[in-house]
Order: C-alpha cells, then sequence, then structure tokens
C-alpha cells in the first residue's frame, strides 16, 4: 500500500484554469442550483452560502479553507484522484479531506466514472461546514484507522459513508431533502432519487451494513434520516457491530 510521501499530490494551481473550465464549473454550478433550490437540506445550502460559492469562478481552495477552517476546523488538500484508504482515513481523522482539483469535459457534463472537482468540491465541501456532519466524518474515520487491515470492516464503513454523505436523504418539516454529495452533484440522481420511482426507505445502520452499494446505476435504495443527529448515534451502532464481529 502506497504512504503519505509516495502519492504525487498535485497543487491547485489556480491561475491555470482555462475559460473553457470555468465555463464548465458554471454551466455545472447554475444547472445543479437551479434544481436543487428546493431539495436540497440546509445542511448542504447553508454550506454553499458560508463558502462562498458562485457560478463566476471555480473555488479557490486557500479561500474555500479561510472559511471552512472558521466553521469547523476543517480543511481540503488536493489529490490527484482517489487515494489509498489509509491516507483517505488518518487525514479525515485530522479534519482533512483530499478534493480532486481538475474538472470533467464538456462531453462528460452528465456523467463521469471518477470523482472530478465538481464532485469533490461543490458536492462535499458544503457539508464540511456542517458541524454534526462534519464530526461525523471524524469520527468515521477514527474508526476507519484501527482496522485498515480488516477488509471486512472498511467495507461496512464504506457503506455506511456510502448511504449517509454520498447518497443520503433527510426529513425535514415533512419533506424528503437531499443531503449527500453523490446525488447533489449529479443531475440524473438528483432528479431521480425524489421520483415515484426511488425507493427511500427508513434510515437503519445494521441495514446499511449489509447492503453493499452500487456505482453504475441510480441506488435501489435511498436511507432516509428523522434527524441530522442520528449520524451521531450511528457511529456508536457501527462500533457495536464491529465489536460483535471481532469477537466472534
Amino acid at each position: 500500500m502506497n504512504t503519505l510521501h509516495e502519492i504525487n499530490y498535485p497543487e491547485q494551481q489556480y491561475e491555470n484554469y482555462t475559460n473553457t473550465e470555468n465555463t464548465i464549473w458554471a454551466m455545472l454550478y447554475k444547472r445543479q442550483m437551479d434544481i436543487i433550490n428546493s431539495i436540497a437540506s440546509p445542511h448542504f445550502s447553508n454550506g454553499v452560502s458560508l463558502l462562498g460559492f458562485t457560478s463566476d469562478s471555480i473555488p479557490d481552495f486557500k479561500q474555500v479553507n479561510k472559511r471552512l477552517k472558521k466553521a469547523t476546523g476543517w480543511a481540503i488538500y488536493a489529490v490527484p484522484g482517489l487515494i489509498p484508504n489509509d491516507i483517505f482515513f488518518h487525514r479525515m481523522a485530522s479534519k482533512e479531506f483530499g478534493a480532486t482539483c481538475w474538472l470533467r469535459k464538456m462531453e462528460q457534463l452528465d456523467y463521469l466514472e471518477e470523482p472530478d472537482m465538481f464532485h469533490d468540491v461543490f458536492g462535499h465541501v458544503p457539508l464540511l461546514a456542517d458541524p454534526v456532519i462534519s464530526k461525523f466524518l471524524e469520527a468515521l474515520a477514527s474508526v476507519a484507522i484501527r482496522y485498515l487491515d480488516n477488509e471486512m470492516v472498511i467495507e461496512y464503513i464504506a457503506r455506511l459513508y456510502w448511504y449517509t454523505i454520498e447518497f443520503g436523504l433527510i426529513k425535514e418539516e415533512g419533506q424528503l431533502k437531499i443531503y449527500g454529495a453523490g446525488i447533489l452533484s449529479s443531475i440524473g440522481e438528483t432528479k431521480f432519487c425524489l421520483t415515484a420511482d426511488a425507493n427511500p426507505i427508513p434510515f437503519n445502520v445494521n441495514q446499511i451494513l449489509q447492503t453493499p452499494y452500487i456505482k453504475d446505476s441510480f441506488q435501489q435504495q435511498y436511507f432516509v434520516l428523522d434527524s441530522i443527529h442520528q449520524l451521531e448515534e450511528a457511529v456508536e451502532e457501527l462500533k457495536k457491530y464491529i465489536h460483535q464481529l471481532t469477537i466472534k
């Protein structure tokens, strides 16, 4: 497994973004915001406002970190793409979140297999400005770094992350709202997840841990929080589940 010093970490070369890249960011941003304006959870929308995201320009990581540090103590750092679990979780336990600084091409507006800056920054970073969600991520990572050599446990942690941070829904004032980054950065998933064809079900940690996630189609179910504070309880339930698993 790669170690920290073996990863070629890029820096965001902000001045090198082209007019085309800024145009792509603007198109993606406006298109998503038009759709999610009334269906995104305030836990996401408040973060967008706090961090000063707009369609006018690609976010500058340095400026984002000034606001993010002040809000929750978190920071983002540039990564070339997906990184090894040990680095991802150790840095997340230290309130650091890796984000790509490259943007999809015009012909990839609707779908991209790997996470780009729009997914990472637009989708994920506003959640880091929320105290409850950011504490959940920190706690989840702290559990993960104790079990990095246990593939089964890491899979369970990945499932909980997937069905909350990536594809989570929450009920607020009687309405289903979106907080998952994987939904909010995808126009297709955004349109689908609240339709009659989607399958929203009550949030249940044990059920999540037994539900493999899928990457190549819309989710077959969306787990719905009644309160964002269920995420705090979820980590404790995860710990109990792992303990029972590891003592057998």
